[in-house]
């Protein structure tokens, strides 16, 4: 990829200010975490998905610029396209986890974590470890400055090392002033060049290895730790 192609898949708008992608961000984890609290168990994906609507217009988010996920269960296997499978509900022994895409002043806020209700270890741990892999990941982007294409080469090879399943379908995508879709920059994982820093999400999704459940975390891409 030469500079010229980079520079138009890393290309922003005249609104682009990096200290609200990263208010943006802060926002969205912390109506991520807000939603999270109100999950409960017997609660369906549908019924969680109107709590979270009535949690970002409490926050008073600009609007969605992508539809809000909360998956439970199975379900936590799906890739972001996929539909979910109907009628499944937090159980009181489970996962779930929740995918945001916000607007908030202008700026594109992605986040996504994994919850676990109950003590399940195994579950506990496929959630800190799906968090642990994103940031081994981001750190090699800080320290050896990798492209795109080669963070996800380490993950496959980090998550494999640790025993767990890293799904490649899901390899991360630009963000930035709404809407960041006009420079059609495509996945994060096929980005031949080193990303910059505030422009790319980095997103994780295991599986367990044997068990029929598995964890997501996203991110933005920063340089600050």
């Amino acid at each position: 990829m030469d500079l010229t192609e980079a520079a138009k898949k890393e290309a922003v708008g005249p609104k682009f200010s990096m200290p609200a992608m990263t208010r943006a961000r802060d926002r969205t984890f912390e109506a991520v975490g807000r939603i999270a609290e109100g999950v409960r168990p017997g609660m369906s994906e549908p019924q969680a998905c109107v709590l979270a609507a009535g949690v970002l217009a409490a926050m008073g988010m600009d609007r969605l610029w992508h539809k809000t996920l909360v998956r439970i269960g199975e379900n936590t296997l799906k890739t972001f396209h996929e539909p979910s499978d109907p009628g499944v509900a937090l159980g009181e022994l489970d996962v779930f986890f929740v995918d945001l895409g916000v607007v908030w002043d202008g700026h594109e806020g992605d986040a996504g974590d994994t919850f676990v209700v109950g003590e399940d270890a195994q579950m506990h741990a496929c959630g800190a470890a799906a968090r642990t892999l994103w940031k081994e990941v981001a750190d090699r982007w800080r320290t050896d400055q990798l492209s795109g294409e080669a963070l996800y080469d380490f993950a496959a090879e980090a998550a494999h090392e640790t025993g767990w399943r890293l799904n490649l379908e899901i390899r991360g995508h630009r963000v930035c002033d709404f809407p960041h879709a006009i420079y059609r920059a495509g996945a994060l994982g096929d980005f031949a060049l080193c990303p910059s820093t505030g422009l790319w999400m980095l997103e994780i999704q295991i599986a367990h290895p044997s068990l029929p459940y598995g964890a997501f975390f996203e991110d933005l891409l920063v340089l600050e730790t």
